[in-house]
């Protein structure tokens, strides 16, 4: 996990490198779409912005977050918050009993790289980023639908670049550097702040050198500066489109107790 010192635009937060090791967990295969989000949205069973339900209804959008760069058909749902991913997964465990989650920045790391030790899952060359992202270069800046670039050596679509993922882990600088190695499934503190917390991936407007793998972004308040309500949305980021998520089935499931201690840890109810 991390980036070696001779990583062409290594950041001081990548390293030291770690060896790791990883629970066994599904990854889906493309970032969640609108479609399938708009489930949840619109969900009439689904109690909408009450705080005192287990799982609630994203709040209204104030405005087309999409920025006309799509919506159905297949385009990443995105100008998601952290907590209104972990609201999808909540969502997913009352309708199916199958425990979803966000994955750690860990586990986003080991499947991204899908073996390979370089920057990108298919090497250091970053010229042919373009055959499997969508990134500045190639992305007429805005994202785009799902699965339409080359997979990474597990199938798994548009890790990098198109929208930023969440992950659960709060963001710390020092990460690696507390982290001891051979260490079994890190995570890191759990930290009730909304701010800030890591992504990876890069995304649709980022050039190449974001998009390695061992990058990582913190989230930043600044990008609800436009939000209208008082108090500022938990669900919806205005002025960060590039934002999205996918989700994890961890192969060893919770019980239940387990299931809901965890979603009430990370989510602060």
């Amino acid at each position: 996990m991390g980036s070696p010192v001779t990583e062409k635009g290594r950041n001081a937060d990548e390293g030291p490198q770690k060896n790791i090791s990883i629970s066994a967990f599904w990854m889906a295969a493309f970032e969640v779409s609108r479609d399938a989000f708009d489930v949840f949205y619109k969900d009439e069973t689904t109690p909408q912005n009450s705080a005192a339900d287990a799982v609630t209804r994203p709040s209204q959008q104030y405005i087309d977050f999409s920025l006309g760069m799509g919506k159905e058909g297949g385009y990443p749902v995105n100008s998601m918050s952290q907590y209104a991913a972990l609201m999808y997964c909540r969502w997913l465990y009352s309708k199916t009993g199958i425990f979803y989650r966000l994955p750690s920045e860990a586990e986003w790391e080991y499947a991204c790289r899908a073996g390979a030790r370089t920057a990108y899952y298919f090497g250091d060359d970053s010229t042919q980023l373009s055959k499997y992202a969508w990134y500045a270069a190639n992305s007429d800046n805005k994202f785009q639908k799902a699965g339409q670039k080359l997979p990474n050596a597990w199938g798994l679509y548009d890790m990098l670049g198109n929208v930023s993922e969440w992950t659960l882990d709060h963001y710390d600088e020092k990460t690696l550097e507390k982290m001891p190695d051979n260490t079994t499934d890190p995570f890191a503190a759990v930290v009730p702040a909304r701010y800030p917390k890591v992504l990876k991936g890069g995304n649709f407007a980022d050039g190449a050198v974001q998009l390695r793998i061992a990058g990582r972004l913190k989230s930043d308040p600044v990008w609800n500066r436009r939000d209208p309500q008082i108090p500022r949305s938990k669900w919806w980021i205005t002025d960060a489109p590039w934002i999205g998520f996918r989700v994890i089935r961890p192969l060893h499931q919770p019980s239940r107790e387990e299931a809901d201690a965890f979603y009430k840890k990370y989510l602060g109810q």
